[in-house]
């Protein structure tokens, strides 16, 4: 039989390994970028042509490389950073595998100028597929320029496999983000379709978080600094105040490199126990500085996994180090005197304003002129649920701020209304347990109606036919008041601006990254907070941006989210009822948007059996 195992060409085996390193532009860039901090880099920009399908342009000025270096680069397994396997675990650069431009070479079209300082020329080379085009002297600054053109050009299936430009682009940001965190001391700057979404002077490292994440963050932050004979820890969190819904600014970096760990997170969160809710998330950037050998961070091609030779040590000093920084907080203010006295202003946040009742919360029109006909039937369906149930007294009982509870209220009574056939007019009253749930009674048991779900399910077709509709009811703002937002943020905002005016709000642009806001929804008249309701929108639209759901429908979640009651609260019998009338009026009312249960049905033969043991 004759010999069947050959050495795969260079080309291919250059695409295999690309399908590990570069998964999508956002891989180029962090590749790119990393490279240039480990060249020496005092000044770093990046140029993004339609979310890095069209270019990826890193520009730096850094140590530059020899013509011989230049031609090198582009080889599998060529690298300046290691020579032997031991250096393995000495490593302190950024790259080490030798990887990364033979596989960006491997699916993109690839242009590389470069010189030394010292030298007088620098060497201009063009590859596209592994194949080298050209390779010729050309005049260029001191530094490296590398230009990334038509991503995945050859492997067709590849590109089709990648996500819209705004879901791409949030990715690009993402890693940006993380470069230029690790590194305060560098000019970063990033430019995407010739606008500048990021302009980051060189400073300290709460100055840099501040610049990345918005002139509002610097209020937020509470330093934290740990030394012992295994690690050295620093950077800031999150005051408890301003934890967010949704994951996205909390960063770890072991030895300048941004990691992910589970693990550590819990830590931190942990330090956190007793001062935030199970359903929000701290801001956090956290550095730790290691004996590299204490680690292996050969784990993964992207490096973002790495393995801690004593895991729960650092666990333990993580966790302490947080919960005694914010200990300190909640007696005095910590002060950074490195900082400018511009970053040290602090403002006390808002004080909360109480819920409405319902009633104000949806218009109480809501549902009623414009009935679809699937709404009409579901009507009718439900009212076939109440039918049959005995009359009995009337014995109501005054409203009180105390919980209703099955144990006190069980046997409070309503009046039959006999001369209406809507299923709205309940033939008994509903009850509520723990300000939680309300439960209903129907002719075969009984609903338990999650009251949270419920509502949400109410705003949410709500909201939606308002945009399909554009329906504006719009509150004016007695006073415009200016929202600032992250650089990264205001693409997002831009982009989805016009749906969010749909639904109640006046916003305008005013120019770099700020709006002003005219007006809200009506029904959102008594908002906490309408910038943090700006920023919810946003955050929530980038969790759920990779769904196949429309951007009219992501944003009708988003506000359904935001609108909604919260899961703890007092109902009145009144307002249970508007609420039972108005889930079972909606086109699905069986389901949240976030595909939670609306309610559950117990009907008598299972509570027979439950007794009957």
């Amino acid at each position: 039989m004759a010999d069947i195992i050959q050495l795969l060409p260079d080309a291919i085996a250059n695409q295999i390994a690309a399908g590990e390193v570069i998964q999508r532009p956002a891989s180029v860039v962090k590749e790119l970028m990393e490279n240039a901090i480990d060249a020496g880099s005092t000044s770093i920009k990046l140029i993004i042509k339609d979310s890095g399908k069209t270019l990826i342009q890193v520009i730096d000025d850094g140590c530059g490389m020899s013509e011989t270096d230049a031609r090198m680069s582009f080889e599998r397994h060529a690298t300046s950073k290691i020579r032997a396997a031991k250096d393995l675990f000495a490593i302190r650069t950024m790259g080490f595998r030798g990887e990364a431009m033979a596989s960006i070479a491997a699916i993109a079209q690839v242009e590389l100028k470069t010189r030394r300082r010292k030298d007088e020329l620098g060497t201009r080379i063009v590859i596209e597929g592994s194949e080298v085009k050209s390779q010729e002297p050309c005049q260029c600054t001191a530094g490296t320029q590398f230009s990334i053109k038509n991503l995945f050009y050859n492997v067709p299936a590849r590109r089709n496999f990648l996500k819209s430009n705004t879901v791409e682009m949030r990715h690009i940001l993402d890693e940006f983000q993380r470069v230029a965190i690790a590194n305060p001391d560098i000019f970063f700057s990033l430019y995407h379709n010739n606008s500048e979404i990021f302009h980051l002077p060189p400073g300290n490292l709460r100055q840099r978080i501040v610049g990345v994440f918005g002139s509002n963050t610097n209020k937020k932050l509470v330093p934290i600094q740990e030394e012992t004979d295994v690690t050295k820890i620093h950077g800031f969190v999150g005051k408890p105040e301003y934890a967010k819904k949704t994951r996205g600014q909390q960063y770890f970096f072991v030895n300048n490199r941004f990691i992910k760990s589970g693990y550590l997170n819990h830590a931190v969160v942990s330090a956190y126990e007793e001062l935030i809710s199970k359903e929000v998330y701290p801001l956090y950037v956290i550095f730790l500085e290691i004996d590299p050998s204490r680690i292996d961070i050969n784990v993964h091609p992207t490096k973002q996994e790495i393995k801690f030779d004593d895991e729960r040590l650092i666990y333990n000093y993580l966790k302490v180090t947080v919960k005694h920084a914010l200990g300190q907080f909640n007696v005095a203010p910590s002060l950074d005197f490195d900082t400018s006295p511009n970053f040290v202003n602090y403002t006390a946040p808002k004080n909360k304003i109480e819920r409405p009742p319902i009633s104000n919360q949806v218009p109480s029109s809501f549902g009623v002129p414009k009935q679809s006909a699937l709404q009409k039937n579901n009507q009718k369906n439900w009212q076939k649920l109440y039918e049959g149930l005995d009359p009995f007294e009337d014995s109501k009982k005054e409203n009180s701020s105390e919980p209703l509870t099955i144990e006190s209220e069980w046997t409070d009574t309503g009046t039959i209304d006999d001369t209406s056939q809507s299923f709205t007019k309940q033939k008994k009253e509903p009850y509520q347990i723990h300000n939680k749930y309300i439960v209903s009674q129907i002719k075969s048991g009984f609903l338990l109606i999650d009251q949270q779900a419920a509502h949400e399910r109410i705003l949410f077709e709500y909201f939606l036919n308002k945009i399909k509709n554009q329906e504006q009811y719009t509150q004016a703002e007695l006073f415009p008041k200016t929202i600032n937002l992250p650089p990264a943020d205001v693409p997002i905002l831009k982009e989805i601006l016009s749906d969010i005016n749909k639904m109640g709000f006046d916003i305008k642009e005013f120019g770099n990254d700020t709006f002003i806001m005219h007006g809200i929804p009506a029904e959102l008249d008594n908002a906490e907070d309408e910038e943090k309701l700006i920023e919810s929108l946003i955050e929530q639209y980038k969790l759920n941006i990779d769904l196949s759901s429309s951007i009219q429908e992501r944003l009708a979640i988003v506000m359904a989210m935001n609108g909604a009651m919260k899961k703890m609260g007092y109902l009145t019998v009144e307002e249970m009822q508007s609420l039972i009338d108005r889930l079972f009026a909606c086109e699905i009312p069986f389901k949240s948007p976030r595909g939670k249960n609306c309610f559950i049905t117990y009907n008598l033969q299972e509570l027979q059996k439950r007794f009957e043991g």
